[in-house]
């Protein structure tokens, strides 16, 4: 590996890791040339998944696309960055298991859907407001309704 400051390449890894729940291996590294201390991620690559937009457009599917968009969605929430991350992967490995090169973008929706659902509240609705293109005020009344026990109270309040 070479060394940010200095290019040698020489190093040698002091500290492994496990992170993202076991996908990705974090390595402490020590440039034997200049001794600088840096970090590296090691993770099995595997084949990109294209979405398939709803006008038929083709796309990379894009980690930091999900993220800021979940992100968007649970603005000014008590939701961590390591939650939304969480998430992310998550619904990154149910799309991965469940298709081989090709997924709708109306599969990733509906995954982050659930999982916003299960997370916060506000955040499943302003998310919802967006991918279902609420139109008017009535079909937002809809989705809160849809959160809306059988008590008449929000789940988790």
């Amino acid at each position: 590996m070479r060394c940010p400051k200095c290019a040698n390449l020489e190093d040698k890894v002091i500290d492994s890791r496990s992170a993202r729940s076991g996908a990705v291996i974090r390595r402490r590294r020590v440039c034997l040339g200049c001794g600088h201390r840096f970090t590296t991620y090691e993770e099995i690559i595997r084949a990109r998944l294209r979405v398939v937009k709803s006008d038929g457009r083709h796309e990379d599917l894009s980690r930091e696309k999900l993220i800021k968009g979940i992100e968007r969605a649970c603005q000014k929430r008590p939701v961590s960055v390591e939650t939304i991350e969480s998430v992310v992967d998550a619904i990154i490995d149910d799309l991965e298991r469940d298709y081989e090169r090709e997924v709708p973008s109306q599969a990733i929706g509906q995954k982050v859907m659930d999982q916003l659902e299960q997370l916060d509240e506000v955040a499943y609705v302003r998310f919802a407001s967006v991918y279902r293109r609420f139109k008017d005020v009535n079909q937002f009344m809809s989705a809160i309704q849809g959160l809306v026990g059988k008590d008449g109270v929000l789940p988790g309040a």
